[in-house]
């Protein structure tokens, strides 16, 4: 099939089968033979024939000439349409024999000559003869006829052909237009063969690099290209003809399905090295066979445990290494009569204890396809075992002596009855038993109930702080125990969960635990014995897990005597008792005190201030009924107003005096003890209000919360400004 620009220097064909180029010429080769195409029984004559005889069967049979055979029949001449009319123009006697005048060197051919020789015959008659006799003759027009026929046929073939390709084919000319594509590619690419030929290639398939190969007539092999959402590989070169380039021929094929079997191969391959990389990082050793006993993978800790090298092992039967000691049993005979896993001990050739478990890998068939085995050398664990129980017993004692230094760290703990404390503290927090926390108003029992905790196995989950005496009695029980949906005016409509509840599974410390009502006592008795709550306006019991902590200021004993505190919650209460010393027995840290106070104001308000040594020594010879807090509001008092940065004196007279030089004791004469307390807690609270204006630094002075201020100035009718509440 010949394509391209007809009658030029770059003239071209498509070389497949049956085509070649040669210059201008077109040989064309083919299976098709002189005697597929031949007139067979032409008209001849014999040498006594006359002219006339000829010059009719010329002009009746249409041909340009007529074989002479003699009288055996052989060809012995030709006339031709030329010679008879030379011969008439002559005026030659038409009845003369046509052996005078015949051609004698004739050029014949024989019936199985190709075709393709008729080309190069410049012939119109061409005989066909077999043992010198005239069978047949070829005529121009049957040759013609007979080429295009055969050019014909081979386009078709080659059309077939390069559609069958799997592989997608574009060919373009010297002016980069495309002139040929076959169905792979119009199906690779989503083109048509009408849409396309005759279209510049940049434009139809712009990836392609056909156009600098028609440049520079270099070749371009397994380029990637991606079309779309396909990836192909193209292999691209020039068309040459008589040294010159009459075009380019572009053959690709659509690899995306290769792409994604490389990427699971990849894959495949990764989780290989990963299996095999788990299966080398793993203590045990494991062994796995094949159906037959016969040994394809085994790892290092194996080779450990049985004392023979990776080499030694591979492709060995477990059969020969049960007739050398490594095996007691054959594991693989084992899981085959047993269908299943089976274990048993054995003493290894290295004389350590080994556990072997043997696990089967059936097959589809229900074939033994794979046995693992998994060795466990129990000697080494045992070791490991008795290591590990000395490190945590290493840990713990490590631990014990961290938390104490952290201790030191965080809080002041000078003297022997602070260290003695925590000590006792860091103890109690090993165990749950329940805590009731003792001493004077503002030693530190709330940080005593954080160490208890933050050393306790609770650590990781919450410390509810409670102040009994800060809610108020109306408001106590829904907060300990919350309340359900509509539990009463201006509840939640979804309820609320108590104190207990949030503190689920960490600690709760209650602290003025005294001041909590005897209708409450009850409840809070119920929740440590039974371990739930029940939720105010609910019946249904709710279980709760807390550990639980008190703390009071007061003589629960002596409360207990005079009917203000149940008994039997004195006892639940008083399982571990841990009395917090006052700040006078243990005088040795206030220097300590004053310093740790002394940096945290200074941080607070942007000071820089230190206080003398004599005023410290002051300091240790006064006798701190407000205990802690007392001396921390002092330090406190001082570094914001004392002027200069050196406090060389602090008055503690005023703080002798306090409140008292204005009320005589005999104001108390005739009354019971609880009515003068309460007269005395009436007196300090109105007074310290009219002194301070805000509850918040009435508490501070007073060493109390300040809802306790508020609670106890309504209990005493003492109106408070709504605008002081919260300060």
């Amino acid at each position: 099939m010949a394509a391209g620009r007809s009658g030029g220097k770059d003239k071209w064909v498509m070389i497949g089968q049956g085509l070649l180029q040669d210059g201008a010429n077109i040989i064309i080769k083919s299976s098709l033979k002189i005697k597929d195409f031949m007139r067979h029984n032409p008209s001849i004559l014999n040498t006594h024939a006359p002219l006339r005889s000829a010059a009719e069967i010329i002009v009746n049979s249409k041909i340009d000439g007529v074989p002479i055979v003699d009288d055996s029949g052989c060809m012995v001449g030709l006339v031709t349409k030329t010679l008879v009319l030379r011969e008439m123009l002559a005026g030659t006697d038409l009845e003369i024999p046509v052996s005078q005048i015949m051609i004698t060197k004739v050029i014949s051919t024989g019936p199985e000559e190709d075709v393709a020789r008729l080309i190069t015959v410049n012939v119109g008659n061409l005989p066909v003869v077999r043992e010198g006799k005239v069978i047949g003759i070829v005529t121009l027009s049957d040759t013609i006829r007979a080429y295009f026929s055969s050019l014909m046929t081979l386009r078709e073939e080659l059309n077939t052909i390069i559609d069958s390709t799997h592989n997608g084919i574009l060919t373009v000319n010297d002016e980069g237009k495309v002139i040929l594509i076959n169905k792979a590619a119009e199906d690779f690419l989503g083109l048509t063969r009408e849409a396309v030929v005759g279209q510049p290639v940049s434009k139809v398939f712009p990836q392609s690099r056909m156009l600098e190969i028609l440049k520079t007539g270099r070749a371009d092999f397994g380029w990637k290209i991606v079309y779309g959402d396909r990836v192909f590989i193209s292999n691209q070169t020039p068309v040459v003809s008589s040294g010159q380039i009459i075009g380019a021929v572009a053959v690709f094929q659509d690899i995306s399905e290769l792409e994604l079997i490389s990427e699971e191969l990849n894959y495949t391959k990764q989780m290989k090295e990963e299996l095999d990389a788990i299966i080398e990082s793993s203590f045990d050793g494991i062994h796995v066979t094949d159906g037959g006993g016969k040994t394809l993978h085994v790892n290092r800790a194996f080779s450990r445990i049985t004392g023979r090298t990776h080499g030694e092992l591979m492709g060995i039967s477990v059969q020969e290494l049960v007739e050398e000691g490594i095996y007691s049993q054959p594991p693989t005979s084992m899981v085959l009569s047993r269908r299943g896993p089976v274990t048993f001990s054995q003493i290894s050739r290295p004389g350590n204890t080994v556990m072997i478990t043997a696990n089967p890998v059936f097959d589809k068939q229900g074939s033994l396809f794979r046995v693992v085995i998994n060795a466990r050398d129990m000697t080494e664990l045992d070791i490991l075992k008795n290591q590990l129980e000395q490190a945590q017993n290493l840990t713990r004692h490590l631990r014990e002596k961290l938390d104490k230094f952290n201790l030191a760290d965080q809080y002041v703990i000078r003297s022997q009855k602070s260290r003695d404390l925590v000590d006792l503290c860091i103890r109690l927090g090993q165990v749950d038993a329940t805590v009731l926390i003792q001493g004077e108003s503002g030693v530190g029992k709330e940080i005593t109930a954080q160490i208890i905790h933050s050393n306790s196995t609770r650590q990781s989950r919450p410390m509810i702080s409670v102040n009994c005496a800060a809610i108020p009695e109306a408001l106590l029980e829904s907060e300990l125990f919350g309340y359900a949906a509509g539990a009463f005016t201006g509840a939640s409509k979804n309820g609320k969960p108590g104190i207990f509840e949030t503190a689920h599974e960490g600690t709760l410390f209650l602290d003025e635990i005294a001041e909590l009502p005897l209708n409450l006592q009850a409840k809070l008795l119920r929740a440590i014995q039974e371990k739930e709550i029940t939720r105010v306006g609910s019946n249904s019991p709710i279980t709760v897990d807390v550990r639980l902590i008190a703390a009071t200021n007061r003589d629960l004993r002596e409360m207990v005597q005079l009917k203000e505190f149940r008994k039997d919650l004195f006892y639940r209460l008083n399982v571990v008792p841990v009395v917090v010393p006052p700040l006078r027995e243990r005088k040795a840290e206030i220097p300590f005190f004053v310093a740790h106070f002394l940096n945290k104001f200074n941080a607070r308000y942007g000071f820089y201030k230190n206080i003398d040594e004599r005023a410290i020594k002051d300091l240790m010879e006064y006798h701190w009924p407000g205990n802690v807090r007392e001396l921390e509001n002092l330090i406190e008092r001082v570094v914001v107003t004392y002027p200069g940065q050196i406090i060389r004196h602090i008055n503690l007279k005023e703080m002798d005096s306090g409140v008292n030089e204005n009320m005589h004791i005999d104001l108390f004469a005739g009354y019971k003890l609880k009515t003068a307390v309460e007269q005395l807690e009436k007196y300090l609270i109105q007074s310290s209000l009219e002194t301070f204006g805000s509850t918040r630094k009435v508490a501070l002075e007073l060493g109390v919360s300040q809802p306790t201020v508020v609670r106890k100035a309504s209990k005493y009718g003492i109106k408070i400004r709504e605008s002081l509440k919260d300060c």
